[in-house]
């Protein structure tokens, strides 16, 4: 694999820790505060998912498509979120996680067929 997309997986996994946790981690620590102190701390923390998105897609659109970044978060976004949310926030595994990853895994079948 590229040396550019490893950078690019790299700070969009790391991008998506902080994503996960600014939008999720709230409602398990901040349930009894108001709505605008989670907003305030969670665009805190997005802020560091903002300084490692934009790099990452700046490296990555040199030799990827816009479409294939796309879906490449997508699927990055679903592999950080399920384990936040199974051992995080305690949630329930489900069938239902494999059934999207599969999804997924077709859309980077067509994304990135004959690339």
């Amino acid at each position: 694999m590229n040396i550019i997309v490893l950078k690019t997986v790299f700070l969009l996994v790391l991008s998506n820790l902080f994503m996960t946790i600014a939008w999720y981690a709230h409602l398990k620590h901040l349930n009894d505060k108001p709505w605008w102190i989670a907003a305030l701390l969670s665009w805190g923390v997005a802020l560091f998912e903002y300084l490692l998105q934009v790099p990452a897609n700046r490296i990555g659109y040199t030799v990827l498509s816009l479409p294939q970044l796309k879906i490449m978060q997508e699927v990055i976004t679903l592999a950080v979120f399920v384990p936040f949310a199974v051992f995080y926030m305690h949630e329930p595994v489900k069938l239902d996680f494999l059934w999207a990853g599969l999804c997924l895994m077709g859309a980077v079948y067509f994304i990135f067929r004959g690339a």
